[in-house]
């Protein structure tokens, strides 16, 4: 994957086949532990959202952090969660798709990164996992909707560069609003 200083991706990967890659409640929690142990020394986490099958996240490397290393906490991350699940649930091969993806938002249009913010945290509700958005455990809707404990993201910065609103009830207004096709398939 590529990456630049100062510019925002949206990452994602599912699970090889579109089979499951979370099994129960404590692999969404194992894998947040990966997250903050190899992904965030090298990039703020801006929004994220683990699904049963897949994962997206809105991030920005940090300053000073070599391509290299973003990619390398990422094989790690990855690599070391499919061994601890295929230990578990007694299978072999490769849990993920081979290449996970690390689409660069368009620059020229902040309006993207914003988008891409509010599709990732709108992914439980079209997948009828949950009704509303905030009733989804495993995805920063609820540290802006500020109903958690859980910090992984910057959120700081995406109230900086994304125009989030601060104030919980406001950001679940704006959050909830339906996306065209059209502005969702700009983010891939």
């Amino acid at each position: 994957m590529e990456f630049k200083p100062n510019t925002l991706y949206h990452v994602y990967n599912r699970g090889n086949n579109k089979q499951k890659i979370f099994f129960n409640y404590g692999n969404y929690l194992f894998f947040i532990k990966k997250i903050e142990k190899h992904l965030l020394p090298h990039c703020d986490l801006l929004a994220y959202c683990l699904m049963p099958n897949h994962f997206h996240f809105l991030n920005e490397p940090k300053e000073k952090t070599e391509e290299k290393e973003i990619n390398k906490a990422f094989q790690i991350m990855l690599s070391s969660y499919s061994q601890a699940i295929n230990k578990q649930q007694n299978r072999t091969g490769s849990l993920f798709q081979q290449h996970t993806k690390a689409k660069m938002l368009e620059t020229e249009n902040p309006l993207y990164a914003e988008i891409c913010f509010h599709y990732i945290h709108q992914n439980p509700s079209k997948a009828g996992l949950v009704k509303e958005i905030e009733r989804w455990e495993f995805s920063s809707v609820r540290e802006y909707a500020l109903l958690g404990n859980e910090k992984l993201c910057n959120q700081e910065k995406a109230h900086l560069l994304l125009n989030i609103p601060k104030d919980g009830n406001e950001f679940l207004e704006l959050s909830r609003q339906v996306l065209s096709e059209e502005m969702i398939e700009r983010i891939f």
